[in-house]
């Protein structure tokens, strides 16, 4: 057994030195591909409670945040122009506390969440002031 070992040591060294004498080795890290999914969920006017169609999107991404062992989630609760600043960053805070409090529901760490609520500062359409825009009355969620 002996022998058998001394020659398999012999072998390698010498198929080593057969390659121009490299002595290192060199182990490639595995690739890691982090996917990022985004997510638009919708509110009504003046509202912080989530439509049907808003929670089908919260229940979509619960369960890619929770499938694919996401590290991070963010939140972040947007409104129109109507109204003042002021009451905007409450309400935009209210929607994304809706958003949270339905994805741990669902079984998401709360731990990876993050949340924030932007008021009328991040328009997805712009508009003047005191303007009804559907699109804007968001909260857009982050999966990685």
């Amino acid at each position: 057994m002996k022998t058998y070992a001394t020659l398999l040591l012999a072998g390698s060294a010498f198929a080593l030195a057969a390659c121009g004498g490299n002595d290192e080795v060199v182990v490639a890290e595995p690739v890691v591909e982090v996917v990022a999914e985004d997510y638009t969920v919708y509110f009504g006017f003046d509202r912080a409670d989530l439509t049907p169609v808003g929670a089908e999107t919260v229940v979509a991404a619960s369960n890619v945040a929770s499938s694919t062992g996401s590290s991070t989630v963010s939140v972040v609760g947007h409104t129109d122009t109507v109204g003042s600043v002021a009451y905007n960053q409450a309400l935009s805070e209210a929607r994304a506390a809706t958003v949270v409090g339905a994805m741990v529901g669902n079984g998401v760490n709360p731990a990876i969440i993050t949340a924030a609520g932007r008021s009328e500062l991040d328009l997805a359409v712009p508009t003047a002031d005191g303007v009804r825009e559907a699109r804007n009355r968001r909260v857009e969620i982050g999966v990685e």
